[in-house]
């Protein structure tokens, strides 16, 4: 698998070959329209990104032939000039409009005569309320992002690859008295600045970034990122993160590290973790079940007498955002398949110690995974 880092546009070969494979599963469940609202899915069909206000812009896929992109009046020249594609705009005049010109009038016209008619379970409640016929709930788009083709690989590869280097200059400027603040602006900085040197071209709309770390005060409570004032300090564990979206495709790598030296309660709880991760990445293979990913790991911490002290699953999916489906996650019983894009991030979590959790993004070959993020992660490394 070419594993090349790329940041051009898909072609209009690669966005067909999208709609084709949701017209394929619509096929197979006999849907006549199907119905994309969420913007994530909405992207992946058109490569147009927009921050929407209350305005609705919903990808109606039928059956066969091109896509049909229902956007507001004020944004169809927009459209027009950056979505990529065969797909036909139909516009409506704003929202709200009089009685016959709205959005939902408009789509009622399109989807006119389907009897059965796919929405996302995630979708706007609006877009499904405007369907004629029988509506399947049925996260088609969502499924097939799953898969990754050889663009998405390109381009997740290099999407992590920024964040790789990111991480390792947030790990080489770390020190007592540097805070959140000081993180935020350096990473987000360096890894918009990377984007921007190599393709002139970026879509404001398609990026997010986040550059983060947690001081052990902090770092046993995850998603706890309230003050920017929070100081690195001597000691650990701290946590650091980088989690962004590039220009549309998702990147994450996370490190636990000390600065001078490990406190002596830490030591064991490191391996631990260690231990969890090398499961993690032993376990995430095609033909798995993404849940027994998650037994595994909560079984050698419940081994450990540490069970108590996670708080979340051992990965998530990868793609055109940072953070979505299919989840390693108990419960979840789906089969790996190659070309899935995972973070595996096994964590333990103490109060009044803090956390301990690396994480990196994983792509599935054939026969096992590849890991699309580097940085040192032994505790020797680790400790600064």
């Amino acid at each position: 698998m070419d594993l090349t880092p790329i940041f051009h546009a898909p072609s209009v070969q690669e966005m067909a070959r999208r709609r084709e494979r949701v017209q394929a599963e619509m096929a197979r469940q006999g849907l006549d329209w199907y119905v994309a609202s969420h913007l994530d899915n909405v992207y992946y069909l058109t490569n147009f990104a927009t921050f929407p206000h209350e305005r609705p812009f919903i990808a109606l896929v039928p059956a066969s032939g091109p896509i049909r992109f229902l956007v507001p009046g004020i944004d169809a020249p927009h459209v027009a000039e950056m979505s990529i594609g065969d797909h036909e705009l139909v516009v409506y005049r704003e929202y709200p409009a009089p009685a016959g010109q709205t959005w939902a009038d408009e789509q009622m016209a399109v989807l006119k005569g389907a009897r059965r008619v796919g929405v996302e379970s995630m979708g706007q409640i609006r877009a499904r309320d405007a369907v004629p016929g029988e509506t399947v709930v049925t996260d088609i788009v969502e499924e097939v992002r799953f898969i990754k083709s050889d663009y998405d690989v390109g381009r997740l590869a290099y999407a992590n690859m920024v964040a790789s280097e990111a991480m390792a200059d947030l790990l080489a400027n770390a020190a007592p008295g540097r805070t959140l603040g000081q993180v935020r602006e350096a990473g987000t900085a360096k890894m918009f600045n990377r984007l921007y040197a190599d393709d002139k071209n970026i879509v404001p709309q398609a990026l997010a970034f986040a550059s983060l770390f947690h001081p052990a005060s902090h770092s046993h409570d995850p998603h706890n990122f309230g003050n920017l004032e929070m100081a690195m300090a001597e000691g650990g564990p701290h946590v650091s993160i980088m989690n962004a979206v590039m220009n549309g495709y998702g990147a994450e790598i996370e490190r636990t590290f000390f600065l001078g030296h490990v406190p002596e309660e830490a030591k064991r709880k490191y391996e631990v973790m260690m231990e969890a991760r090398r499961i993690s990445f032993e376990m995430t293979v095609p033909g798995n079940l993404m849940s027994d990913v998650d037994k595994a790991v909560r079984r050698y911490l419940d081994g450990e007498g540490m069970l108590e002290n996670v708080l979340s699953r051992t990965g998530h999916g990868m793609g055109a955002t940072a953070h979505e489906g299919p989840f390693l996650a108990e419960g979840y019983d789906v089969v790996i398949e190659p070309r899935m894009c995972f973070t595996l991030e096994p964590g333990i979590y103490f109060p009044g110690l803090g956390g301990f959790r690396h994480s990196d993004t994983i792509l599935t070959t054939e026969d096992g995974n590849v890991s699309l993020t580097y940085a040192p992660d032994s505790l020797e490394d680790m400790t600064l």
